[in-house]
């Protein structure tokens, strides 16, 4: 019999407040979607960084005729001097293993990168392609001995670490996860002071019944629960709503992302995509709670 007034209770007081529920059930749901975005995106780059980083390289390209750097004074490399970098590469010290790339072979590797903007790569020839050595590094944080070591010998036109240029993708991602996290946090928020104004809402309304029962003799927590399971139920459902986000964004973006950088093993995967619903279901529902706990014990006299 208390049970089915409890629910009734509850009902009643998800009815009358349905416009205010609507508003906390979207508020909770894109604000977990928010943060379980920012989560996947966290994930995401810990594990693209722990993939890309083990595979970087440091790029040593070889002047070409007329080229534009100035340690090439417009010559193209010698053979001569091609085996002198080789050898000099293969005696650095922490220098794991060396790839000679030839024109051919980067003409190739242009084209396969660039198959999808077929007017560039039409326009490029064999022979605008440079040369270059390819240096696999037994640590890749330790690459500055040997760019500095490379940097302005005969034939050399540039020295890249490639892992400069994925930190700049990464620092990108990682303002992104920021920007998700604080936007998630701003709604949450205001799904807090929403749940609370419709719990005062729904606490004003049956005022004459609350006031009834303490008279009988009502404990506070079977006053609250009714009011309580509201804010539960409602976290609940944004949940269930802001996890069907959550899996439509792994397939929509963090899928094709994967296959646009050809690299699914550095992809998350579906186990932590249900720990991160699991996590921020859990979140709504406790704020949900403890937003209607705090507010009856402030706005309801029991």
């Amino acid at each position: 019999m208390r049970a089915n007034f409890i629910f009734s209770e509850v009902w009643i007081g998800l009815r009358r407040n349905l416009t205010m529920t609507i508003a906390v059930i979207i508020t909770v749901a894109v604000g977990m979607a928010m943060l379980g975005v920012g989560l996947m995106i966290n994930a995401q780059v810990g594990m693209m960084k722990d993939y890309w980083y083990d595979k970087v390289e440091v790029s040593v390209f070889l002047c070409t005729k007329n080229s534009d750097m100035p340690s090439c004074k417009g010559k193209a490399v010698t053979q001569a001097q091609t085996q002198a970098l080789k050898q000099q590469i293969e005696g650095l010290p922490g220098v794991e293993q060396v790839f000679y790339e030839d024109q051919a072979t980067a003409y190739k590797n242009f084209r396969d990168a660039y198959s999808n903007q077929k007017a560039l790569a039409d326009a490029a020839k064999v022979e605008d392609m440079p040369t270059s050595f390819r240096i696999k590094l037994e640590n890749p944080d330790n690459y500055q001995p040997v760019i500095q070591a490379l940097q302005g010998q005969p034939g050399v036109a540039q020295v890249i670490n490639q892992r400069d240029l994925i930190a700049q993708f990464f620092t990108m991602l990682d303002k992104l996860r920021y920007a998700a996290v604080v936007v998630a946090v701003v709604l949450v928020l205001a799904a807090a002071l929403l749940i609370g104004n419709t719990v005062r809402l729904s606490a004003f309304n049956r005022r004459r019944e609350t006031g009834i029962m303490r008279l009988v003799g009502a404990s506070n927590l079977y006053i609250q629960l009714p009011f309580v399971m509201e804010g539960m139920i409602a976290g609940l459902i944004g949940g269930v709503f802001a996890a069907v986000m959550l899996i439509v964004t792994k397939v929509l973006l963090f899928d094709e992302v994967a296959q646009f950088l050809s690299s699914t093993a550095a992809t998350i995967g579906w186990d932590d995509v249900a720990s991160v619903i699991t996590l921020t279901m859990i979140i709504g529902v406790v704020i949900c709670v403890l937003a209607s706990f705090v507010t009856l014990r402030r706005y309801l006299r029991v």
